[in-house]
């Protein structure tokens, strides 16, 4: 049977198409209110527990498991009954259905959520031609962030994509002066690197005592520059720093009290973290790292290596705090979306802006446990 409707020439049916086609994807383009109102409820969540230095990782405004393992260490620290998180951490926000009860929390203190932030000349500094081979980075003078989004994104402890989310057709070309949307943090400054490495200057070493004790790290490998200060303090500290390789999460407790927690990435089955008691030994800023891949693969030191700069950008990131365990520290990373992600090849990895915050609380000889599971 044929049909009453008219045969419509070929380009007027290719037309037709294009614009449902286009219409259908400004409708996709669409945001939904309510999804919009979640991500920025998980976002006053995120801000408020990193406020409180129970850090949840990259800010993203999506709800995760350290966000989830952050609230719980948060209200076990306020005394609170400790109950697991309910919410599916795989579960994507975006009608609420994640959320996890927050009633018990001031998220109003939250306030302003979000700051628009003008680029300086110092941001743009830190920008730099960053090479893809070993080699070439081993000559460079210091390994820089890539592009001006990636330092704001890291200087606001956010996701680069939820930065660019929040700020759509402009972090491609951010230049001095420009006005983005960040959200309500303490800003990561090179002012507590800064300060951090002043540390205790008097305390001189005996140079050859020096290199016995600089950092041959089995696992990360790396070479403290000479100017690095190694910050002591009181020895009869009553912090403690309890690792759980289970949920990767780093917990600092003072007088038995739990005062701060960060996520981090702990060894694979291969390089496995070492489970047991230890102490921090050094605290140093802005490491060198030397790339050797026979260590890093077999555990076996060679003669064919690189030594790379420091830099935000360099494998152990811009501090590296050694632990009395021979060639294990903790430290920071050049790429902080593989914090819980990834594994280490030994090591206690965190973010930049947590390794920092977490120097600035401990002391050496500050006791170090790493286990499976809670303290």
């Amino acid at each position: 049977m044929s049909s009453s409707f008219p045969k419509l020439p070929t380009t007027i049916l290719l037309l037709a198409s294009i614009s449902f086609g286009a219409l259908a994807q400004e409708e996709k383009k669409t945001e939904d209110p309510v999804a919009g109102e979640a991500i920025e409820a998980v976002t006053r969540l995120q801000v408020f527990l990193d406020k409180a230095v129970f850090a949840p990782g990259k800010i993203d405004g999506r709800i995760g498991q350290f966000t989830l393992e952050a609230l719980a260490l948060y209200r076990e620290a306020q005394g609170a009954a400790v109950t697991p998180a309910t919410p599916d951490p795989k579960v994507k926000v975006e009608k609420g259905e994640a959320l996890p009860d927050l009633s018990d929390l001031d998220l109003a203190s939250v306030d302003p959520l979000f700051l628009s932030y003008e680029v300086s000349e110092d941001d743009l500094k830190q920008v730099g031609e960053l090479p893809s081979k070993i080699p070439e980075q081993a000559k460079l003078k210091a390994l820089p962030y890539q592009s001006a989004a990636e330092a704001i994104a890291e200087k606001f402890h956010m996701d680069e994509g939820y930065l660019d989310e929040l700020n759509p057709g402009k972090t491609k070309t951010i230049k001095a002066g420009d006005m983005l949307k960040v959200v309500n943090v303490v800003p990561f400054e090179k002012s507590a690197i800064e300060a951090l490495k002043q540390g205790d200057k008097d305390k001189e070493e005996d140079k050859d005592k020096k290199k016995e004790k600089d950092t041959e790290d089995k696992d990360e490998a790396v070479s403290n520059k000479p100017d690095n200060a190694e910050v002591k303090k009181d020895d009869d500290s009553k912090l403690i720093v309890h690792i759980n390789t289970e949920t990767n999460m780093l917990s600092v407790f003072d007088n038995d009290k739990l005062v701060a927690a960060y996520p981090v990435t702990v060894g694979s089955e291969q390089t496995e973290s070492p489970v047991g008691k230890w102490k921090v030994t050094k605290i140093s800023t802005m490491p060198n790292f030397r790339y050797d891949k026979s260590m890093l693969k077999k555990g076996v030191r060679s003669d064919d290596f690189h030594m790379l700069p420091p830099g935000p950008n360099n494998p152990v990131g811009v501090m590296w705090i050694q632990l009395s365990k021979d060639g294990i520290g903790i430290h920071g990373t050049n790429d902080p979306a593989t914090i819980g992600r990834a594994s280490s090849h030994g090591c206690i990895r965190l973010a930049n802006w947590d390794v920092v915050r977490f120097a600035e609380k401990i002391e050496i000889n500050v006791p170090v446990t790493i286990q499976v599971g809670p303290r």
